[in-house]
């Protein structure tokens, strides 16, 4: 019988990880001692991070010891440090978290249903294991798909192309990555947005995304998400098939979807 695959996002979908309030900082101050002086290398890093994205080098985009090798190269200094390690250490709560209660129950109760489950992220295994084992995520999942593992990364479909069987439905929390790659792959796209206002969570899951209040609420995120204030409609790849307020409603989605 034909796997039927619920994948999910990580980052602002599931959990929380330390790179921005952590990560990163320590990058910048061993850095910064290494050099004699303050120097803000994480903006050097995202700035090549964001190039490398816009290049469609969607591997080597998400590769954050090859590009905080080549600013350390371009700084003068003789070696590098690899970054797993600092990851290791503050991957601990609560500096790590699942973003909403219940979540490990909810992926308990959509594989009770049949489905097979992947997670589908941009950030490499090293990186996101780690977190995952720690939360309790990661024995949940089948598959764990990441760029330098699958060759390619989100927004890209062939990110989920790799499954056998059909993807029944993607879920994640940016417009720009997830809703997009799902769109383009015909697979339903499932946008979380835990911030709702109270009029659209009142509203069905699969009809919020038809009403404009959704649709405006949408093209403000995207155009956030890509720095473009001058888009006024929002393009249709990016429009979610269903929005939902928390993990427990895709339980009931699922639910209803089930007989195909």
């Amino acid at each position: 019988m034909s796997k039927r695959w619920v994948t999910f996002d990580l980052d602002g979908t599931l959990m929380q990880n330390p790179f921005g309030a952590w990560v990163f900082p320590e990058i910048a101050d061993v850095v910064s001692g290494r050099v004699g002086r303050t120097f803000d290398i994480v903006a050097e890093m995202v700035a090549e991070h964001e190039a490398r994205m816009e290049q469609g080098r969607y591997v080597e985009a998400y590769d954050w010891d090859n590009i905080l090798e080549l600013q350390c190269k371009q700084l003068g200094m003789e070696e590098s440090f690899e970054i797993e390690p600092l990851l290791r250490k503050h991957a601990v709560a609560p500096k790590i978290s699942l973003l909403e209660p219940g979540i490990l129950e909810v992926l308990s109760e959509i594989k009770i249903r049949g489905f097979a489950l992947a997670v589908v992220t941009n950030g490499f295994y090293k990186f996101q294991a780690p977190v995952m084992e720690a939360l309790g995520l990661l024995h949940h999942f089948d598959e764990i798909l990441t760029p330098e593992r699958v060759g390619t990364g989100k927004p890209d479909p062939g990110m989920i192309q790799v499954l056998s069987g059909e993807v029944v439905a993607h879920v994640g929390d940016r417009l720009d990555h997830d809703v997009q790659m799902a769109n383009r792959r015909n697979v339903t796209s499932v946008f979380i947005d835990r911030n709702l206002p109270v009029e659209l969570k009142e509203l069905g899951a699969r009809i919020r995304s038809s009403d404009q209040r959704m649709i405006t609420r949408c093209l403000e995120k995207w155009r956030k998400e890509c720095r473009n204030t001058s888009v006024y409609v929002l393009p249709s790849v990016f429009l979610p098939a269903v929005v939902i307020h928390s993990m427990q409603e895709l339980v009931l989605i699922l639910d209803e979807s089930k007989g195909g």
